[in-house]
């Protein structure tokens, strides 16, 4: 059932008086932009940083891949399950306040990231960050929400949904000059500029008034804290979070396992000639110089994994606004469900091919998809909310997000560490396929591979091109299709998460169709 807004003093003044949305929804949306700037600015790079083997990532962690889904992991839990008790925090100690909480913390987040080049230098950023984040996101959609009038939700999430991805898409293009030779340098340069990115939303807070919640204002932390878990206890809303939980769990594979899989298999030659040649239009090597091309672990020319997936949030900008008019009036159950469709039909184009272009196509049918379901998503609890509860449930909107990436993080560490990282596959081949390794003894778990081989990771496909003769750049794209050819990873590590991401469009479908009888769940 569609909530009315709550009273006239739940509703931005500016808004009241206007037929579309006032300044304060723009701020805030302003504060939105530049918060996503920095932090996919993060993010987009993390895998690489994290775990990525190869001797053009000299100052990554080189952790394993297994490693990285347990960074994960816990960078979901922190992120979009505290949400659910944050976002009743917001509701009743004011929005403006928890944004300032927010933003400090995830300043010194990325500062702790800068300074501390290790695992658990890293992961104590991750967590410190995840916080504050979590606290930012009520804080700042449950302040949206009393901006827009009935009838305004699917534009204003429309917009909100565009503003966050010219944020994702600017970063993409910023992240690579600035950490460009991956060496040490480098990462600290990328955390620093995060760092400085999110202080400009401290000044930006002073520009308008906080938005009321119209919740109660007497509640200590405990008794909203109370509130908070008794009111998710709805069977129907569990089953909802429960279905988009293993939709999200494959939805975050392309940001977040995507990178590693782009830089390991994906041969992107074709594309970056055209690119060079058009940028050497206007001065030569501009192309390396904004860092639209680099060169491989074996010295391949090829355009960089986050160029590739800008490609998302390139769509999400140009289609995203005209996509929210044109399902303005669409269930949003019914909206979400063609978005499943669509999302999990590019995530499996994407991930089975070695080709840049169609990878691309994949990209472009999984953009669509995501255009569908991610304002949706939020659309649908903010018209099921009931009054003064909207910050409330749109927390709960992270936990999908939050139960989905945990798995999803294992999951994906496990599949890839196991059976598709190529620095892995090249020990694997060593130790299986040669007589190098006929004369060592090998347990068959990867934990043991290193060990057993003699050789590190960071050091194995180089390893095994010099085992077997090749050098150069045909020689690199040779040894790489003997790995893909002997091992399969696009069908190991794919395969199960485009059945899961079809498991959950079936499910909502189900759901979609019982939700008719319930008038407080049917939107």
């Amino acid at each position: 059932m569609t909530n009315q807004p709550e009273s006239d003093s739940t509703v931005n003044e500016d808004t009241r008086n206007s037929e579309g949305f006032g300044s304060t929804f723009w701020i805030l949306n302003c504060i939105e932009m530049i918060e996503r700037l920095a932090y996919f600015s993060l993010r987009v790079m993390a895998p690489i940083y994290i775990a990525q083997c190869g001797l053009d990532n000299p100052g990554g962690l080189h952790l394993t891949q297994e490693i990285k889904g347990q960074i994960y992991g816990w960078w979901f839990i922190f992120q979009s399950l505290l949400p659910i008790l944050t976002g009743g925090i917001a509701d009743r100690f004011g929005y403006k306040r928890i944004l300032a909480f927010s933003i400090t913390m995830n300043i010194c987040g990325y500062l702790v990231m800068a300074f501390c080049h290790s695992y658990l230098g890293f992961f104590a950023g991750v967590i410190i960050l995840a916080t504050g984040t979590a606290f930012f996101k009520p804080g700042l959609q449950g302040s949206l929400v009393h901006c827009m009038r009935e009838g305004q939700t699917s534009k204003g999430w429309g917009i909100f949904y565009w503003i966050v991805n010219v944020g994702s898409f600017v970063s993409h293009y910023i992240a690579g000059p600035i950490v460009a030779d991956k060496s040490s340098e480098g990462w600290t340069r990328l955390f620093i500029v995060a760092a400085i990115a999110s202080a400009m939303n401290i000044l930006l807070l002073f520009t308008f008034k906080d938005v009321p919640s119209g919740a109660s204002k007497k509640e200590n932390i405990f008794q909203v804290l109370w509130r908070t878990l008794v009111n998710i206890w709805d069977a129907r809303l569990i089953t909802w979070l429960l279905i988009m939980s293993c939709f999200w769990l494959m939805m975050y594979q392309l940001w977040d396992l995507q990178p590693n899989f782009m830089a390991d298999w994906v041969d992107s030659s074709m594309l970056a000639g055209p690119i060079d040649s058009f940028c050497s239009l206007f001065s030569d090597g501009l192309a390396g110089k904004l860092h639209l091309i680099e060169k491989g672990d074996y010295g391949q020319v090829r355009v960089p994994q986050q160029v590739l997936i800008s490609c998302n949030a390139f769509m999400i900008i140009c289609f995203v606004v005209l996509m929210s008019v044109v399902v303005r009036k669409m269930r949003t159950l019914s909206a979400m469900f063609i978005g499943m469709i669509m999302a999990t039909g590019g995530v499996l184009i994407a991930g089975l091919t070695g080709n840049a272009i169609i990878l691309l196509t994949g990209i472009v049918f999984f953009s669509l998809g995501e255009m569908l379901t991610g304002p949706k998503k939020q659309e649908y609890l903010g018209l099921i909310a009931p009054p003064g509860k909207k910050a409330m449930y749109l927390g709960y909107v992270n936990i999908p997000v939050g139960i989905g990436g945990y798995c999803g993080a294992k999951l994906a560490g496990w599949l890839y560490g196991d059976y598709g990282e190529k620095a892995t596959l090249a020990l694997k081949y060593l130790m299986e396929k040669t007589a190098y390794g006929a004369e060592r003894a090998w347990d068959g778990s990867v934990d043991t591979l290193e060990k057993a081989a003699g050789v590190a990771r960071t050091e194995s496909f180089s390893f095994l091109m010099e085992y077997l003769g090749k050098s150069g750049v045909e020689g690199g794209k040779e040894v790489t299709r003997l790995l893909w050819d002997t091992y399969h990873p696009n069908l190991h590590v794919w395969i199960p998460f485009a059945a899961i991401g079809v498991i959950a469009a079936v499910a909502l479908a189900i759901f979609g169709r019982m939700a008719k009888r319930w008038k407080d769940m049917n939107a």
